[in-house]
């Protein structure tokens, strides 16, 4: 039988042992965004401004559960590190502040003031859901103008009342600069409606999107859409989140691409496409005023099981920053997805191994000498047999992150990753199709001391999950029953940003 040769690279990054211990909470992210205390669910009104990023987020700051929603605010020069703000937004007479955008009024038309950061978002009114109304969500806006210190909730709100549509929400604007008008996109049951505006307060609606393509196995939700750059040419990406109806159970993020002329979305393909074949990356969205880059962040988290994992002060993080690209495969177009630039600042030592033989399982730990750290693993031509690489501890826990050859698929195993037991669906393996034709396989993978993020063929495959261990895992290794040949190993250690 003809043998296949690969060229596998592994970038995995996991947190120095000694930063694992900066905080008590066992379970707290060192290097992603997460809540002081309290709850957090979906990112919100993310945008560049002067040199800062504003990363707005849901959060109840009475629990770790849903509850009231406000906008928590967070900054930062790097995306990195993060600098908690007072809360920007809370609840008033029409309702809580559920999810929406945020943009940069450069050319003053809403009025508010030259560059204003105005806010838009969904006015969930309780009362109108407790009465079984069915139209207790609207679109509101309010206004900053000294960078999103102090805010003004816009006298007139709402600016979009609803229909009589249950679910209407999660609004995302942008500035369409040929037509001279700001365009929303929103999730609107089980479908995307599209506004246009020419000031942010008078919108008209334009057209409607979804109601016969994509999954439809629960509610759209936190909608997205914006251009990106493909052999020279500008395609249009619409992301829409859905819960339930992910492909591995729960919520998840499905995506289009297509044209889009100022009023109506026309896909290229039909068929539904996933942003992140996880179960930890929802209501992702891009942030506003970055330019040419566009540059993702989402809720690292489930509504399957976000309201009991096992964090005691706080629930719930942020992905790392991802920059978003286009890439074609058999005549398709796919997005991809990378750490931004920005993360390479948190790279601190790298060691390297080579010409290594790994038969049945070998131990990385004791080859790279460093336990539990960032590590950057590149293994170099070798045949395309099954793999794992395990994450363990004392405790006999490991999660397993692979490749299955027979079924062409990457997979994360974390039926035996810890403390399991707080919701029946958690122990699962979860699996990605291996949608790169190349013969060369790349694995990014990026773990923080309760979660993995894995980034495939230069991002065209993206799985993120969570996990809770035990206790932290301090031993990496590589199982392979059929055996690899390992030309290369490549570890780096990873700064911790927790102060």
């Amino acid at each position: 039988m003809k043998k296949n040769i690969f060229l596998l690279c592994f970038c995995f990054y996991l947190l120095p042992a000694k930063s694992q211990h900066k905080v008590a909470e066992p379970h707290r992210p060192q290097f992603h965004f997460s809540p002081k205390e309290k709850w957090m669910n979906d990112p919100n009104g993310m945008v560049y401004h002067k040199g800062v990023y504003h990363l707005f987020y849901q959060y109840y700051p009475e629990s770790t559960v849903w509850g009231p929603m406000h906008w928590g605010h967070a900054t930062s020069k790097d995306m990195l590190q993060w600098e908690h703000q007072p809360v920007a937004l809370y609840p008033d007479s029409l309702g809580y502040i559920f999810s929406g955008s945020a943009v940069i009024d450069v050319n003053n038309t809403a009025g508010f003031g030259k560059a204003a950061m105005v806010a838009i978002f969904t006015h969930h009114n309780p009362k109108g859901e407790e009465a079984k109304r069915n139209d207790f969500q609207n679109q509101s806006i309010a206004y900053s103008l000294d960078d999103g210190k102090t805010w003004t909730k816009y006298a007139g709100n709402p600016v979009i009342k609803n229909p009589g549509i249950v679910d209407f929400r999660d609004p995302k604007v942008m500035w369409f600069e040929k037509e001279n008008k700001w365009v929303m996109t929103l999730a609107t049951k089980d479908r995307i409606t599209f506004y246009s505006s020419p000031d942010l307060k008078n919108w008209r609606k334009e057209s409607e999107f979804g109601e016969t393509l994509g999954a439809h196995g629960g509610v759209w939700e936190c909608p997205d859409l914006f251009p990106l750059t493909l052999n020279g040419k500008k395609v249009w990406v619409l992301l829409i989140s859905i819960n339930p109806g992910g492909p591995n159970g729960g919520s998840a993020t499905q995506y289009f691409t297509g044209d889009f002329d100022g009023k109506t979305f026309t896909p290229f393909e039909t068929e539904t496409k996933w942003m992140d074949y996880g179960t930890d990356n929802y209501a992702g969205v891009t942030f506003s005023n970055t330019g040419n880059r566009r540059i993702l962040m989402g809720w690292m988290s489930n509504w399957q099981y976000a309201q009991v994992v096992p964090t005691k002060n706080w629930r719930s993080a942020m992905t790392i920053p991802r920059e978003l690209n286009l890439k074609e495969v058999n005549k398709k177009i796919f997005l991809a997805s990378k750490p931004v630039k920005e993360f390479d600042k948190m790279l601190v030592k790298s060691t390297s191994a080579s010409n290594i033989n790994i038969k049945n399982s070998y131990n990385l730990t004791s080859k790279l000498g460093a336990a539990s750290s960032l590590f950057q693993v590149c293994l170099n031509d070798i045949t395309a047999n099954d793999f794992s690489i395990v994450l363990s501890n004392n405790k006999g826990e490991e999660l397993l992150i692979g490749y299955d050859k027979a079924a062409n698929q990457y997979f994360i195993d974390r039926s035996k990753s810890g403390i399991i037991d707080f919701e029946p669906g958690f122990a699962k393996k979860h699996v990605a199709p291996r949608i790169s034709t190349n013969k060369n396989i790349s694995l990014k993978i990026i773990a923080d001391v309760s979660s993995v993020e894995l980034l495939a063929d230069d991002g065209l495959t993206v799985m993120t999950d969570v996990f809770f261990p035990a206790v932290p895992f301090t031993s990496i290794s590589i199982r392979s029953v059929k055996g690899v040949l390992v030309k290369n190993i490549q570890y780096t250690q990873l700064r911790s940003t927790v102060k």
